[in-house]
Formats: C-alpha cells, structure tokens, sequence
C-alpha cells in the first residue's frame, strides 16, 4: 500500500511530464488552424475528424511510448545526448511560439493539406500537429529517465489526458476563438512558449549532468 509521502513523489513526477506534453502538443494554439483547415466541413463531419485525428496521434505517440528506450539503446544513443538534442529542439519550438511564427516544426511550408475531409484527419491534424516531432522527442526523452514501467504509465496518463483536452477544445473551438479572439489564442500561446523555453533549457541542463560534465545538484 502506497503511503501518502509516495503519492505526492509520483505526482511532483507526473506533473513535469504532463505540462511538457500539454505544452508541446499545445491545444489552445491549434485552435486557429484547425478552424481553418476544417471552415468548410459540416458540423457532424468534424466531430468525426477531431475523433480521427486523436485516435490516429495516440497510437503514434504510445508506439514511441513503447518503443522509445529501445530506440535509443539500438541506436547507441545516450540518455544525455539526447536529453541536449532534445532541449534543442523543443527550444526551437518556443520560439516558433514566443514570436509567433508559422510552425515549421509541425507542418512545413513544402507540405500542404489533402483536399479530401478524411486526409485533414491523418494529415496535417494527426501528423505532424498533434504527434509531431516535439511530442515525440519529449516521449523519447521522459522513456530513457527512471523506472521504465512506471515511466510508461505517466506517459501513457499524459497523453490520454492531453489528446482529451484537444478533442474538447477543438470541439468549441469556434466558442473558443469568439470567447478570446485571435489576439487572445495569441496570447496564450506565447505565455506557453515561455514556459517552453524554461522547460528545454532545463533538458539540456540535466543532458549536461547525464553526460557526466557537471557535478549533479
């Protein structure tokens, strides 16, 4: 029987991971493509689309879930290296966020949406705006940390309630952005791209530690 004390280790744990998750995959910020992407699809047939997409980004994200550590054990990747690699890249993120620029970590000026209502599902909802390379290197970061079961678990707890909250929000998406306007969504966006920053710069510092060339704290 667990004792309060470790309940409260586990969610000081759990908490790290869900933000980094949340904040990566970014709901609110979604908000705005996804109105634009779907501005000519009936009512019904979008509520059809956001359950696509989810279902679709989940077994991409628990494959990595699953498969993560093994990735970098095959690869002779260190934990560290990938930790700073990692940091970098969720880093770039932010500041797609922080000066709101179009973001090419999640769809790139080369690829554009399929014309078809089922393809908007898979692409670019899915892949790469909900499980993007982001979300997959925070996954691949979190698996090569700590126990591996337990690991899996909060990771798998994380995206569950994450990918909830993208389906409830771009389910009032349309209230959403009424309710904030576009300056608002602006807004909030930036304020989690702070966050962001904060949270990658402190991946490559525990990368830093990992490797071995800074005493830990």
């Amino acid at each position: 029987m667990h004792s309060p004390y470790t309940g409260r280790i586990m969610i000081s744990r759990f908490l790290p991971i869900f933000a980094t998750i949340f904040i990566v995959i970014d709901p609110i910020g979604l908000v705005p493509l996804y109105i634009g992407l779907t501005a000519h699809i009936p009512g019904e047939r979008k509520k059809q689309i956001i359950a696509k997409a989810v279902f679709i980004s989940f077994v991409v994200l628990a494959v990595f879930i699953v498969l993560g550590k093994w990735i970098l054990a095959v690869l002779g990747i260190q934990t560290g290296a990938f930790y700073i690699a990692g940091g970098i890249m969720l880093f770039i993120v932010s500041l797609e966020m922080l000066f709101g620029r179009p973001t090419q970590s999640k769809v790139s000026n080369r690829e554009t949406p399929p014309e078809d209502d089922a393809g908007i599902a898979v692409f670019p909802l899915a892949i790469p705006m909900l499980a993007g390379p982001g979300a997959i290197t925070a996954i691949i970061l979190f698996t090569g940390s700590g126990d591996h079961l337990t690991m899996m678990a909060m990771l798998f707890s994380a995206i569950s309630m994450t990918l909830a909250a993208v389906w409830i929000i771009l389910s009032a998406s349309n209230f959403i952005l009424g309710a904030l306007g576009k300056t608002g969504v602006s807004v909030i966006e930036r304020i989690v791209g702070i966050l962001l920053s904060g949270l990658s710069i402190q991946f490559v510092y525990d990368g830093v530690i990992k490797l071995g060339f800074l005493p830990p704290v």
